[in-house]
């Protein structure tokens, strides 16, 4: 039989060809996971710095209208499901905070996620690990992580 007559694999090279692939996708499914948890990471910490960009605008606004007034809440509603992050004190008139709105968590178990669980309290839920990070955001105008519960993933998404 010459080689120009042959119209197909070999059933050794077809199983070297399924090795090979088998080894780059466990090589590839994991790094791909870790990429992902680390994307919603990036995306919680650019959330946190553009709230309190936001925060530090709107009161040097009011402090150049001659409002020296603080505002006591970062708007949104708390329950499952509902935009986060929307008017200062639910005043339209007062401005967004951020120009796309955070979608809370639909469900208490979801990962990854904010939650609003009352006017000063909003809650990260982690995606890598099962531990949830509070933010508080004070009368001062603060919007800080509560670091004595969650030292390690305050870290992870203040640095």
């Amino acid at each position: 039989m010459s080689l120009l007559t042959r119209k197909a694999f070999t059933m050794l090279e077809l199983t070297f060809v399924i090795v090979i692939i088998g080894i780059l996708s466990a090589i590839a499914i994991p790094k791909f996971a870790a990429t992902r948890d680390d994307a919603v990471i990036s995306k919680a910490k650019t959330t946190v710095s553009a709230i309190r960009n936001a925060i530090a605008t709107e009161r040097q606004k009011r402090i150049l209208k001659g409002a020296f007034g603080n505002f006591t809440s970062l708007g949104g509603t708390a329950g499952n499901d509902k935009v986060l992050f929307d008017y200062f004190n639910g005043v339209v008139a007062d401005g967004r905070i951020l120009e796309y709105g955070v979608r809370s968590c639909k469900t208490a178990t979801s990962r990854g996620c904010w939650m609003k669980t009352n006017n000063t309290t909003y809650v990260y839920k982690m995606p890598i690990t099962n531990s949830n990070i509070t933010f508080t955001f004070d009368l001062k105008s603060r919007f800080d992580c509560d670091a004595d519960a969650n030292t390690r993933e305050c870290q992870l998404l203040t640095q």
